[in-house]
């Protein structure tokens, strides 16, 4: 028996392969330099079949950082809050965001795009950071507060601290050659980073 793939199948299909061939064209040629004809020759569809998917490039675009973006943090900022032991959960967020960008080509070549373009296109850079850091950040700092023992004054600030530290770790590290100027263990910025946000948690 043959099996016929359902409209929705079809269409899903198509969708990611539109996605996976933007995805070599926007890493390649930056944003600005991706049109919707090269898109296309490298997806193997036609322009238009494009546009009946995602509006425009910006459209587009979008639609990549979430694919890349939201499928590697679901797990971590899924939930409707953090919970757990603060050590341990400050640790396994750390240690889990390190873990899943580091050696990910892909995820850092979209860094890479959004760092490049984001004067030109600031869209593009505030779309990122609401995906990854804004999303952290509020879940953490709600965290914060709910715990007074730890002696946070600013919970925003700290959990902005404790995300932009990781975010900078990676770009610095990764993206700017750190790990052939001067590399830094993971495991050592996790340790301090840690330390410095807990050093004033009641006894």
């Amino acid at each position: 028996m043959t099996l016929i793939a359902s409209p929705s199948q079809t269409s899903n299909h198509k969708q990611e392969k539109i996605l996976q061939g933007a995805m070599q064209v926007f890493f390649r040629d930056g944003y600005a330099g991706t049109s919707m004809d090269r898109v296309a020759i490298e997806a193997g569809v036609s322009k238009q079949t494009i546009y009946s998917y995602f509006h425009d490039k910006e459209g587009l675009f979008k639609a990549l950082i979430e694919q890349i973006t939201i499928s590697r943090f679901q797990t971590l900022f899924d939930s409707e809050e953090l919970t757990g032991d603060p050590e341990g959960l400050l640790r396994q967020v750390a240690e889990a965001y390190l873990l899943k960008v580091s050696d990910d080509h892909q995820y850092l070549s979209l860094l890479r795009v959004v760092i490049a373009e984001s004067s030109r296109f600031p869209e593009m850079a505030k779309l990122y950071y609401h995906t990854v850091i804004q999303r952290g950040r509020q879940l953490l700092g709600k965290y914060f507060d709910d715990r007074p023992e730890l002696g946070i004054q600013d919970s925003e600030a700290t959990a902005q601290i404790f995300f932009g530290t990781l975010v900078s770790f990676v770009v610095s590290q990764e993206l700017m050659y750190g790990k052939e100027i001067m590399p830094l263990s993971s495991q050592k910025l996790v340790d301090s980073l840690v330390y410095l946000i807990l050093r004033n948690k009641s006894i």
